[in-house]
């Protein structure tokens, strides 16, 4: 372990410029949930030429990655690798302009997967060059699908830990809209739980002269959208955490239809059982109790769109690895940033093998420019977040972080 920390600068200097390079170039070419096919197809040449025994369309899209090197813990690190159905807006030479190739809408790494799996590939190098370092087993999971929390479910349908066996800790990272150099774990719920709604509200359509022939779903939309946001102002405890976001609304054809319908598509977060309950009850109280007062002809219609649950850091994991980042890193670079309000389907590869769990994030912004943000007030306004169409980690400060923080966390759990 010591020399491949003491090699682990003069390393990163000599693949910072073929990173780089990988970084701009799946920037430049997103794929989105299960259609990672370009991302998997790089990934298992690059895997396959260090070394590693490389299965790919694990999951579908997915690629396991397996470096056995004697006896010792088995160590899971994890990157997701599809982007986001957002069309890319921050001016870079190598800004996305692909498009889904089914519906033709535009696709970008709005969220950092690009830079997570540059990351994994480039810890995969390391430790492969180092193996006189260390001991066990490292299996290294790229993951398809997180966006739409299917990825990790996936994976483990198709065998991922009978296949490539359990490991006695997953470790995984995420980029993030705070200075690069400093990573954040929290101990403990670290991630929201949530709940991805489809809401179909029935009307009676007609023609716009005639609102009185017709029951207009657009109205009975737009009272059910502003009720929604009563359920966590008064309707959950001040020392609880809730989120309830109406992300899509879509209804009518032209400006003089009244449509027969409307669709709303609502995203919860939650940390607790008891919240979570409350909060789903509220939106099915609201959601009939509107579409009755607006005398609607049949009931709504209310079906799940996916699921995430809570991700919870194991406090013993989280405690081993900060410290170790603390000695890589620095002291002051790693915080507790408490819990966040993302989510994550990470943590079903924790609670399916039954291993600890270490998730943390690492920044991917110029300080100076966060700084001068932070004392003006304006860091939501001037530093875009992840799913932003302006969402833009600097590459090589942050590439660099991101393979450090892995190699350590790595390095600190085998033998």
């Amino acid at each position: 372990m010591t020399r491949a920390a003491l090699n682990l600068t003069d390393q990163l200097d000599a693949m910072r410029a073929d990173l780089g390079e990988l970084y701009r170039d799946l920037h430049a070419h997103p794929e989105l949930a299960f259609a990672e096919h370009r991302t998997s197809a790089e990934i298992v040449r690059r895997a396959t030429a260090l070394g590693y025994e490389v299965t790919a369309d694990v999951g579908r899209t997915g690629v396991v990655a397996r470096l056995a090197n004697g006896p010792g813990p088995t160590v899971l690190l994890r990157a997701d690798m599809d982007a986001l159905p957002v069309r890319e807006q921050t001016g870079l030479p190598y800004a996305s302009t692909a498009t889904d190739p089914e519906t033709g809408g535009p696709v970008m790494h709005a969220c950092g997967h690009d830079m997570h799996v540059t990351c994994l590939l480039g810890a995969l190098r390391v430790l492969a060059g180092a193996r006189q370092s260390w001991s066990g087993t490292i299996v290294a999971v790229f993951q398809p699908a997180e966006e739409n929390g299917r990825g990790a479910e996936a994976m483990i349908a198709d065998g991922l830990f009978t296949r490539f066996g359990k490991p006695d800790v997953v470790l995984a990272q995420h980029v993030g809209p705070f200075p690069y150099g400093m990573v954040a774990l929290h101990p403990g719920p670290a991630l929201a739980a949530t709940d991805a709604l489809r809401i179909t509200l029935h009307g009676k359509g007609g023609h716009g002269s005639r609102p009185e022939t017709a029951v207009d779903p657009v109205v009975m939309a737009a009272a059910t959208v502003l009720r929604l946001q009563t359920i966590v102002s008064r309707e959950i405890s001040g020392t609880d955490t809730a989120v309830v976001t109406v992300g899509a609304v879509h209804a009518g054809t032209a400006h003089n239809i009244i449509p027969d319908r409307a669709e709303l598509q609502l995203n919860i977060r939650t940390f607790t059982p008891t919240v979570r309950t409350r909060v789903l009850a509220a939106v099915d109280r609201i959601v009939r109790a509107e579409s009755a007062a607006s005398a609607a002809p049949r009931d709504p219609d209310i079906a799940p769109i996916d699921t995430f649950p809570v991700l919870v850091n194991d406090e013993s994991a989280v405690d081993r690895t900060a410290t170790a980042l603390r000695a890589a890193l620095g002291h002051d670079k790693v915080v507790d940033p408490g819990p966040l309000t993302g989510s994550e389907d990470c943590g079903l590869l924790a609670t399916e093998s039954q291993s600890p769990l270490c998730y943390w994030f690492f920044g991917g912004v110029d300080p100076q420019h966060f700084l001068n943000a932070l004392s003006a007030g304006t860091v939501e306004q001037d530093i875009p977040s992840n799913h932003s169409p302006h969402f833009a980690p600097e590459p090589e400060p942050t590439i660099d972080t991101g393979v450090r923080a892995m190699v350590t966390a790595a390095l600190e759990w085998l033998d």
